[in-house]
């Protein structure tokens, strides 16, 4: 982990020097007559760049690396608009002439950006950061200078990026050569933090990707705040790079948030995603002599949602709230005027976003390197609740429990739901006979109802939420096709049967969709019955028969229950009580809770976890576990009505009994005289391990507590014992004590190999599950003879994740111990052995029959003859 981290460093640096290398070449030794590298090209080798730069920030972003990982994504997203920009003009699409007007705003929203990140890296001490930083940031201010007056600052900019060069092959190279040598060889001035600091820095939360949120909101509102300034004549497809980086880089910080468990700061720039696309929209009609023009209602809802979130999100701090009310003054800015983006009042509340933003960088990044905090206004939201009678704040750690299982995102209903609010109120609006390009209803149904949906789509299948993904999914596919084909231009006279089929296709999947909502809630099934009723009116207008105003009151209907059911996920994410009702199950089949009765499904990476699982079994409980092979059901042994009740809900048949599991020979102890002292030392030699052995049934059993749920484990005659190779496991048996274990699935199906499935194929009947994902094998464990073991026989009931020569090879060691000279008789190949297997270990199975004497017979039983472990893991 250590090597990735640090190799991950030197991509960012040396990505960085090759850039800055790049650019240094092309001032020094451009002209302005002529370029030295052309324009086209100097473009992609930039957006390569900011590729790997975005590549290693996002990578230290995860590890928590934050303040280096906002320096990557910056830069990335500064090389990446200019590149973006520089193809424009390489290839005809802008001319020469307006190179400076395109690249002025974002090169200034940089330069501050960039000089207060160094600054930062001063107080935090990090020198390298700084100077590349501060380096970048000036090396922007030059090349500003340059595209004002011809020639002038050429030669700066090129200093200036000799500087960063220079810092970022001596530390990039460092780091490279300390990773290869491990540690060995480490230049003077490129070690990287200390563990102790690493850790400190781990508990700031994700302030990188805030840093990164807000440094591209200060680019578009640079971008649109220049034309009223006067530095640039107006809006132009020259800033649509920039706004669509910004958008891009907002959408991937989004996700980066849902995964650091962040829904209010993913919601938020999520919407912010959503404006930077519509502008940049607006700026692209520009190039086609199209005077865009915004509709009212979409603006509106879109400040109320805005209004919503501040007021939630002062529950991180005041400012942060006071910041989001910014953004929906900026809307009711857009629906005030008809050609919103073009016009002075859209562009002065940008130029008012720019300095609050430039303000909140400065300060989130101050707070985030510094001991001495900015206050901020942080707790008083709790303060407040806490005065009010009957409200409670939800705990942090409530907030994105998984519904079955572990998760690495939070949940995204908060802005998948959102979005449909937006898509279905951009519906509304009419564009009667003018051209459906100029009414900005496009972007906001492709983007809002579209893009962003199928984001909270995949993000809620990564939380195994089946339902819910495959809702956003489906219905972010529809607002897409059908954007692109109503308001794309595309639709015209294509109205016919042809349309009308594939409307009528998603009508299909849409009637289960909304009987599958009849399971879970009510506000899920208004939800996706009046989408149906939207899908009706899509119909419709496609054959020609649609009533007036049957489109417009359905969506208006669809988009209040989708802002009421957004309402409500956000309101009960954040309070414990009250609730806003979503409503119960409407139907409810036997066996099926609606999704509320749900056994807990907790991390088997957290030791509170593991303590949980231990509680309920200690109280009767049967559980899910992870192993070393694949998922169990256990029982304590302490509580002989548990392991009755593991042996019912497996369903076994009588020939498939459950085995006894233990954390180590220790808790053999009160029992070892009873048992034979050459089996103890084969299990001491042998555990842990994917082993199970089959040993005599004996009076000792008697010490487990069993009581007359003993009959349920092994035969009259034998039972199975097994040590797992799994620290999770032999942690949860260090906790409650011997187990017993049975396979997590129904007699006669495949082994388990997920959590999931434990729930999927034992119901409700379990009492909890830990969760660790997909199994390690999908081979059972190694099943060992050793009823006749005194005699010098072993044999094998099934050869599974261990090879049997292993197994044969450790008993001949334990076994030269006791009885000098006599050796474990030759055995053959078990008829059951895997041909890959039996390659695996032939050589190794040929060395240790070498030598050996033939004078006891073989002792191995198949399967069949033996009913002990054969569904054993």
């Amino acid at each position: 982990m250590a090597y990735l981290k640090s190799l991950h460093v030197s991509v960012g640096v040396l990505s960085i020097s090759g850039g800055s290398l790049l650019l240094l070449v092309n001032s020094y030794a451009s002209s302005t007559e002529k370029d030295f590298i052309p324009q086209t090209a100097l473009g992609i080798l930039l957006l390569i760049i900011s590729a790997l730069l975005a590549y290693a920030g996002i990578r230290r972003s995860l590890s928590h690396a934050q303040l280096f990982s906002s320096l990557c994504l910056t830069v990335s997203a500064l090389w990446c608009g200019s590149g973006l920009v520089y193809i424009l003009v390489g290839q005809g699409v802008l001319p020469s002439t307006e190179l400076r007007s395109s690249l002025v705003p974002g090169l200034a929203a940089f330069t501050l950006a960039l000089l207060i990140i160094g600054g930062i890296a001063v107080i935090a001490k990090k020198a390298v950061l700084f100077l590349i930083a501060v380096g970048i940031s000036l090396a922007c201010a030059h090349q500003i200078a340059g595209l004002s007056a011809a020639g002038f600052g050429q030669s700066a900019t090129a200093a200036n990026y000799l500087l960063v060069c220079l810092v970022g092959v001596y530390f990039g190279f460092g780091r490279l050569l300390s990773t290869i040598t491990q540690g060995k060889v480490e230049p003077p001035g490129t070690s990287l933090k200390s563990k102790p600091d690493l850790k400190t820095e781990q508990h700031k939360g994700c302030v990188d990707l805030v840093l990164v949120g807000l440094v591209m909101n200060l680019l578009s509102a640079s971008v649109l705040a220049c034309p009223l300034l006067g530095v640039v004549p107006q809006l132009s497809v020259g800033h649509v790079p920039w706004l669509w980086t910004s958008g891009v880089f907002q959408l991937a910080v989004c996700v980066l948030l849902y995964r650091a468990m962040d829904t209010l700061a993913a919601t938020f720039y999520g919407f912010t995603a959503l404006l930077k696309f519509a502008e940049g929209y607006g700026a692209l009609l520009s190039f086609y002599s199209i005077q865009p023009s915004s509709p009212v209602p979409f603006p509106v809802v879109f400040s109320v949602l805005f209004s919503i979130l501040a007021l939630f999100s002062c529950q991180k701090s005041m400012l942060e709230g006071l910041y989001h009310l910014f953004f929906a003054a900026y809307c009711i800015a857009i629906a005030a005027q008809p050609q919103a983006f073009f016009k002075g009042g859209t562009q002065g509340v940008q130029g008012a976003i720019f300095v609050i933003s430039a303000v909140m960088l400065l300060i989130s990044s101050f707070n985030f390197v510094s001991a001495s905090k900015i206050p901020t206004g942080q707790g008083y939201f709790k303060m407040l609740v806490t005065r009010i009678s009957g409200v409670t704040l939800r705990a942090d750690k409530e907030l994105h429990a998984p519904h079955l299982g572990y998760s690495k995102y939070a949940d995204a209903e908060v802005l998948g739901l959102a979005c449909s609010v937006l898509a279905a109120f951009a519906m509304t609006a009419s564009v009667g006979d003018r051209n459906p390009l100029s009414v900005l209803i496009l972007p906001w149904v492709v983007m809002s109802g579209g893009a962003l949906v199928l984001l909270c789509g995949s993000v809620a299948f990564a939380r195994g939420k089946t339902f819910e993904s495959t809702v956003f999914v489906l219905y972010g596919v529809m607002w897409t096709v059908w954007g692109l084909t109503r308001y794309g231009g595309l639709y015209g006279d294509t109205r016919s049967f042809n349309v009308a089929v594939g409307i009528i296709s998603f009508m299909l999947f849409n009637c289960l969709v909304t009987a599958a909502a009849l399971f879970l809630n009510v506000a899920w099934f208004a939800y996706a019955l009046t989408f149906q009723l939207i899908l009706i009116s899509f119909l419709l207008d496609a054959v020609g028969a649609l009533p007036h105003g049957y489109d417009i009151g359905v969506t208006i209907i669809f988009g209040l229950v989708s802002f009421y059911c957004f309402l409500a996920h956000i309101f009960n994410s954040t309070f414990q009580s009250p609730q806003i009702p979503l409503g119960k199950p409407l139907v409810k089949l036997s066996g099926m809770g609606g999704g509320a009765d749900v056994c807990p499904h907790v991390s088997a990476r957290k030791a509170s976890s593991v303590n949980q699982i231990a509680e309920i079994m200690k109280n009767g409980g049967i559980c899910g576990m992870p192993t070393d092979t694949v998922y169990v059901l256990v029982a304590a042994c302490n509580r002989p009505d548990a392991v009755v009740k593991a042996y019912k809900v497996k369903k076994q048949a009588q020939d498939r009994p459950m085995s006894l599991w233990i954390s180590s020979i220790k808790q053999l102890e009160p029992v070892r005289h009873l048992l034979s002292p050459l089996l103890l030392n084969f299990m001491e030699a042998a555990w842990p391990s994917s082993i199970s052995m089959v040993i005599p049934r004996g009076p000792w059993m008697d010490t487990f507590g069993l009581g007359d749920a003993a009959k349920h484990i092994g035969t009259p005659q034998s039972i199975a014992i097994r040590n797992p190779d799994c620290s999770v496991a032999t942690h949860l048996i260090n906790l409650v004590g011997p187990i017993a274990v049975t396979s997590a699935n129904p007699t006669g199906e495949a082994d388990t190999t997920h959590h999931n499935q434990v729930y999927a194929k034992l119901g409700n009947k379990v009492d909890g599950v830990l969760c660790d994902g997909p199994s390690p094998e999908n081979i059972a464990s190694t099943v060992v003879d050793c009823t006749k073991i005194e005699t010098g026989h072993i044999g094998f009931f099934r050869v599974g994740l261990i090879p049997k020569s292993k197994v044969l090879q450790i008993f001949e060691e334990v076994q030269r111990q006791h009885i000098q000279g006599q050796t474990n008789p030759a055995f053959e190949y078990d008829q059951y052995l895997p041909d890959t297997q039996s390659d695996r270990s032939s050589e190794e199975n040929n060395r240790v029959e070498t030598g050996r004497e033939s004078r006891v017979e073989t002792s191995t039983v198949s399967p069949e003859e033996s009913p002990d472990l054969q569904n054993e893991s």
